[in-house]
């Protein structure tokens, strides 16, 4: 390399930087992509969580309607201060699935006894296998299933206002509106 190439590297690091920067300015920090997105729902049957007086849930039930669905545990501490939100949406007619990841059934009960039960329906997931299929990086995770059981939508992290409105309001209204175009 000559030295007029040399002088000119720290410059070209600095504009690449720099663009770099530019270009994820916009970047929602909390967006983790997935794999499955417009995929159909992983081929994984829950069984219920005893006690719950929920039934569980396989790919069949997640089909025909538009569907969130929630992987939460009574020892998630961000699941608490997520949970008005979920109550919030099952009283709105939202139909939400609940997957317990590695809780004990006692544990869980507890959790939904205290803050309220949104879920139509909960999977226990006691080994971890069913987030695993379902690509769940930790709890809590959401993810919004259309009418053909195909996965539209994910968050990462808690709900908050601003994830609800900004994000998964608009991604059931998506998935509503492909249901209502199509049936």
């Amino acid at each position: 390399m000559t030295r007029i190439t040399l002088a000119f590297a720290p410059l070209v690091i600095l504009v690449g930087l720099i663009a770099l920067f530019y270009f994820n300015i916009d970047r929602d920090p909390d967006f983790v992509p997935s794999v499955l997105i417009n995929k159909p729902v992983p081929q994984v049957t829950l069984q219920p969580v005893a006690g719950a007086e929920r039934p569980g849930f396989g790919p069949a039930d997640l089909r025909g309607q538009v569907i969130v669905v929630n992987v939460f545990a009574s020892w998630c501490i961000p699941c608490r201060d997520e949970h008005p939100f979920l109550m919030q949406l099952a009283d709105e007619g939202v139909s939400i699935f609940g997957i317990n990841q590695k809780d004990a059934p006692e544990n869980a009960v507890a959790f939904l006894n205290d803050l309220g039960n949104p879920y139509t329906r909960i999977g226990a997931d006691p080994d971890n296998r069913a987030s695993i299929e379902w690509g769940v990086y930790g709890v809590p995770e959401t993810f919004v299933v259309d009418a053909n059981g195909v996965i539209t939508y994910k968050h990462t992290g808690p709900l908050t206002e601003r994830t609800l409105e900004d994000g998964l309001r608009p991604a059931i209204d998506a998935a509503r509106a492909t249901v209502d175009t199509a049936g």
